[in-house]
């Protein structure tokens, strides 16, 4: 019982390393105050938000150093390092020192390496401690990533709302201390016993819990976060949102109480009519199942597939689910660059959105507003991500994860025609919130496909390599936002000088970019439903497969 307990602190150690660390989201805070401060354009600019995510596409270290550090240690390097990539950021924001362009383009780089790194430590330890309901561990853990900049918001505005270089200085200091407090968490690991057959279903009490939490967190952010513009009464709301985060630690309370509950009820009743089992067993027997030839060998029979239309739109599409695939492989998988794609442009464009926040808030005249909807856009992420966990939630939910995958950029799509038609405040926070459900769905949900595609042993190299299309999607969509911005400053109607610069005012500013954005996501769309048409099959198998295998477990 204690090691069972000690998993849920795990679980909540990783929910809480999450929740502190997605400092990526908080950018467009201080990125104007960054651009005045260095005298940089608006390209030079998305070329720091480029480094930023760039560190990502080095993600790929953190796995390989699993395999020679602790995780403990792994995650103390992550901290330090933002630790100094913010930091030194921030001395350079508060002019107490002065490093050139370049520099601080590194910093940037270093700082995105350190958020890659915080969520390779935690996926692992979803992964190890979680077998069972891995993807719903993923799920919640990420999801909590997306309230990062509503606290932030709650904190700067608790100290200091008029200082936006604040947020700058939490990134530095915020994930070591979290590491800190998760210190004795991680470091006190064990080996997870082999779990009884019907211990994925005891689990499955304490996630909904832990959903419901969440679910109340994340609306109080979203809700009450706007309030905290007000000195006296953000700390207030600070205490409460601390005190929610730190709600799940009564888990292991929870988990004894269930126990004692089943034994009682076990004791007292017997609800299971042996006959029903029978019967059950019979149906279950008379199902068609999958064929043992496609369990094993992965692929269609050739004949039937010679001469067929469908030659090019099936070829070597992936039928077993959770096959490991080495990088090597995965790299000449049809589905995994189907997959790619569907990433770069889906989820990708919404992270660049979030980066260039700032300046568009700025360009259509509501830059007072831009704390308000970097929160909106980070609760939106976290709600979903949390529904990234809804197929799991349920058993009988069994549509392919995929296919939950091209309905989550549809949302996209349609909030990037919503800002080239109007540019009005409220398409701009509708959009927002658009964009931020669909993006944190993405992230939270990737990383379960990538799970269930490729294998789970080797999800920590392979999902690194899958976020390499983050640097390059931030670098193609930013730069092209930047052109657009730079090239109407040159449009005298759409120049102003404000403190010193010139900046980009009116719809033309990002009108271009937001018709170039929406045909970019329909690509990414129409790139998911091919995926979701070519492991379509292998997820109908699977699912056959595990209700099989759970029904003779708990018959036994």
């Amino acid at each position: 019982m204690v090691g069972e307990s000690r998993k849920w602190l795990i679980l909540v150690a990783s929910i809480w390393i999450q929740a502190f660390t997605g400092t990526n989201f908080v950018f467009s805070s201080y990125s104007t105050s960054l651009k005045s401060v260095m005298g940089i354009s608006q390209v030079q600019l998305n070329y720091l938000s480029v480094a930023s995510d760039m560190g990502k596409a080095f993600g790929w270290c953190s796995g390989i150093s699993l395999l020679y550090f602790p995780l403990w240690l792994v995650m103390f390097i992550a901290a330090f390092m933002g630790l100094i990539g913010y930091g030194l950021q921030w001395l350079v924001i508060q002019k107490i020192i002065f490093l050139p362009y370049f520099l601080v383009f590194l910093l940037c780089l270093l700082a995105g390496c350190s958020i890659c790194w915080f969520n390779t430590v935690c996926y692992v330890l979803c992964i190890k401690f979680f077998p069972a309901n891995r993807p719903l561990a993923l799920s919640l853990s990420v999801s909590f990533n997306g309230v990062s900049a509503a606290l932030y918001n709650l904190i700067v505005n608790s100290i200091n709302p008029n200082d936006d270089t604040l947020y700058l200085l939490l990134n530095a200091i915020a994930p070591l201390i979290t590491s800190l407090v998760a210190l004795l968490s991680i470091a006190r690991q064990h080996i997870p016993d082999a779990l009884p057959p019907d211990a994925a279903r005891s689990e499955m009490v304490i996630f909904l819990y832990l959903t419901a939490l969440a679910v109340v967190t994340g609306l109080y952010l979203l809700l009450l976060n706007s309030l905290s513009l007000n000195a006296s009464i953000a700390p207030i709301l600070l205490a409460g949102a601390m005190f929610l985060l730190f709600l799940p630690l009564i888990t292991p309370g929870i988990l004894y109480a269930q126990k004692w509950a089943s034994r009682t009820i076990h004791s007292s009743f017997n609800l299971i009519d042996n006959d029903d089992f029978e019967v059950h067993r019979e149906l279950m027997e008379s199902e068609t199942p999958c064929t043992d030839d496609i369990l094993n060998s992965g692929s269609y029979n050739s004949k039937e597939k010679e001469g067929s239309c469908k030659n090019l739109l099936f070829k070597d599409n992936l039928m077993v689910l959770g096959e490991e695939h080495s990088a090597r492989f995965l790299i000449h998988r049809w589905d995994f660059w189907l997959y790619y794609i569907a990433y770069l442009c889906g989820g990708t464009i919404g992270l660049v959105y979030s980066n260039n926040l700032g300046q568009i808030s700025e360009s259509l005249g509501y830059n007072t507003e831009v704390s308000t909807l970097v929160s909106l856009y980070s609760g939106c992420s976290f709600f979903g991500r949390l529904l990234a966990t809804t197929p799991d939630l349920h058993e009988k939910t069994c549509y392919p994860r995929t296919g939950w995958l091209a309905l989550a950029l549809v949302p996209t799509t349609i909030a990037f025609l919503l800002l080239s038609l109007s540019g009005s405040k409220t398409a701009l926070v509708a959009s927002t919130s658009l964009i931020g459900l669909s993006s944190g769905f993405v992230f939270s949900v990737a990383v379960s496909i990538t799970s269930e595609l490729f294998g789970p042993n080797s999800a920590g190299v392979n999902h690194n390599i899958l976020i390499t299309n983050i640097p390059l999607g931030s670098l193609l969509y930013g730069l092209l936002a930047a052109l657009v911005y730079e090239a109407n400053i040159g449009n005298s109607n759409e120049a102003v000088l404000k403190d010193g610069r010139m900046v980009c005012m009116g719809r033309n500013c990002y009108f271009e970019t937001f018709v170039w954005w929406g045909c970019i996501s329909l690509f990414g769309l129409a790139s998911s439903s091919l995926l979701f048409l070519r492991t379509k099959a292998g997820y109908e198998c699977f699912t056959k497969h595990k209700r099989k295998t759970s029904f003779q477990l708990l018959t036994t």
